[in-house]
């Protein structure tokens, strides 16, 4: 398993100015909308495009380099990308600093490595050099290659999961193909075929996710899937009392969205960072602490980061694992509260009371207000 992740700075990204934000086994991020939550979540996304050589892609399907600057095309400047990641004797990093190049590219103005453990005087570090439009991590020089390899495993881990579009067009309605499913796709578009190996390979943890979303939904039975003649398969399911196979459309919006967390958090070999942006959405109260639970379940395997709008959430965890994101001149923040400063407050109020109250920030703000503050 990659080292668990420590840190990771963003610095000149949309409406990050600069942040530091240490990661927890759980990590909750909590704010006003507009605030820069999913900013944050894109940037962690952007680390294992970099990781899967699809840096060139991922800023193209952002709306190019001017769109992700720090202030637009009149801010200029740099995104500087940095990750800590460390098994309690072992620290690795990672640093990429990309620039504006032709065509609203972003190209690396610098990337490097370092490494640090028992008996070494100081970090060891490398460079990759500059110029490169995708990364060298892949490629590295023959003396750095042992940490370039540790360096790949941390960003691949960086896996940021959505699983809000549940239109008749979307994925995880689709036919998809059965081979080489062992892992979820971060839209879920191979849910069923990914089920599909599940039952076949773990069959444990196939029956988990399947008792689990009977607990949420007690009119479901079972997942229906089958392979066609093609090798394809599709999400069908059967209800309790029915002999009918019901197809994906028949789930609803909530249920569906269930499912595909209940699989994520539930798989036997799940990424070393699972990030997710307002997976309540939809859900019942209910679903969302029975989420809440799965949630801490999975630390023991992941770390995860959440972003969220839900007080029913909230109150599921601890002050320890919160992060508020606030605007205050133009640019987003990301802080931890003050336990100590709190304190008193939880004796009386939930963490979620306490966003509510605003006790805990991360609620709108006037930018003017902001500005002058």
């Amino acid at each position: 398993m990659p080292r668990k992740i420590q840190n990771i700075h963003v610095e000149g990204y949309t409406s990050i100015r600069q942040a530091d934000v240490r990661l927890g086994d759980i990590t909750l991020l909590v704010g006003a909308n507009g605030a820069g939550k999913s900013n944050f979540i894109a940037a962690v996304e952007l680390l294992g495009r970099i990781a899967d050589g699809e840096l060139g892609l991922e800023v193209g399907l952002r709306g190019g380099a001017q769109a992700l600057l720090h202030a637009g095309a009149k801010g200029g400047g740099a995104v500087v990308l940095r990750i800590q990641a460390g098994d309690g004797e072992v620290t690795n990093g990672y640093e990429a600093v990309l620039v504006p190049a032709a065509n609203d590219t972003l190209i690396f103005e610098h990337e490097g490595i370092t490494l640090w453990r028992p008996g070494l005087e100081k970090p060891w570090s490398a460079s990759f050099g500059s110029g490169h439009r995708e990364t060298l991590l892949h490629t590295p020089p023959k003396d750095t290659e042992e940490v370039a390899a540790h360096v790949v495993d941390i960003l691949r881990g960086c896996r940021v999961f959505h699983f809000q579009d549940t239109s008749r067009n979307a994925p995880v309605k689709q036919l998809g193909y059965v081979d080489g499913q062992d892992f979820l796709r971060p839209d879920a578009g191979n849910l069923a075929a990914f089920l599909l190996h599940l039952r076949r390979e773990h069959p444990e943890s196939y029956e988990r996710i399947r008792s689990t979303v009977r607990v949420m939904a007690p009119f479901f039975r079972d997942f229906v899937l089958a392979e066609d003649l093609k090798g394809r398969t599709s999400l069908r399911w059967s209800q309790q009392g029915v002999d009918a196979v019901f197809p994906a459309e028949a789930l609803s919006d909530g249920t569906l969205r269930y499912i595909c967390l209940t699989t994520l958090l539930l798989q036997p070999r799940p990424p070393a960072l699972l990030t997710l942006d307002e997976p309540e959405l939809g859900l019942h109260p209910f679903a969302i602490v029975q989420l809440a639970d799965m949630l801490r379940s999975a630390t023991t395997r992941s770390q995860i980061v959440v972003a969220t709008q839900s007080v029913t959430l909230l109150n599921q965890f601890s002050l320890d694992d919160l992060v508020v994101a606030e605007r205050e001149e133009g640019a987003t923040v990301l802080r931890r509260p003050e336990t100590e400063a709190l304190q008193e407050w939880l004796d009386d109020y939930s963490l979620g009371e306490l966003w509510e109250k605003n006790v805990l920030g991360g609620r709108p703000m006037p930018e003017s207000r902001s500005l002058q503050g």
